[in-house]
């Protein structure tokens, strides 16, 4: 028995930027790769690309985008969570050839988000209850 955790059956890329647009299959991102904010609140988003392997085609998958503070723990506002969800199925277009890895861009912008200055938050992403390592984006809100 393993005590490695169950590996997901896609990838992903998580990316922060000013903001992020989905138009014919492609991601648009402005300002990506943000790694500080602030201090005043100010428009954020996340772009995800999703990478769907060939055979899990036309398969429904649940992903859910939770913020996180310094511990790991869940941000509230307004007596919630900061969490953005949803589903996605990726179909094979005519013409791929098969093996090509499926293509599915997400972007989530937020007007502004409840955040400390002098505080650091993750942005974590997690595909069917599994999530990886590397599909966190990090950054610090800067005191002033």
């Amino acid at each position: 028995m393993s005590d490695t955790p169950p590996r997901p059956l896609v990838d992903a890329v998580v990316l922060l930027c000013d903001s992020a647009q989905v138009a014919d299959g492609k991601l648009f991102i402005l300002g990506g790769g943000i790694v500080a904010i602030g201090p005043r609140p100010q428009p954020l988003g996340v772009a995800i690309r999703i990478l769907v392997p060939w055979d899990r085609a036309n398969i429904s998958h649940e992903w859910r985008l939770d913020l996180l503070d310094e511990d790991g723990q869940a941000v509230p506002h307004a007596d919630k969570p900061v969490t953005v969800g949803g589903r996605f199925e990726a179909g094979r277009p005519a013409g791929f050839k098969p093996g090509t890895p499926l293509n599915v861009p997400l972007a989530i912008n937020f007007s502004t988000l409840p955040l400390t200055p002098g505080k650091s938050y993750t942005w974590q992403l997690s595909i069917g209850g599994l999530t990886r390592l590397e599909w966190r984006t990090s950054f610090y809100v800067r005191s002033g």
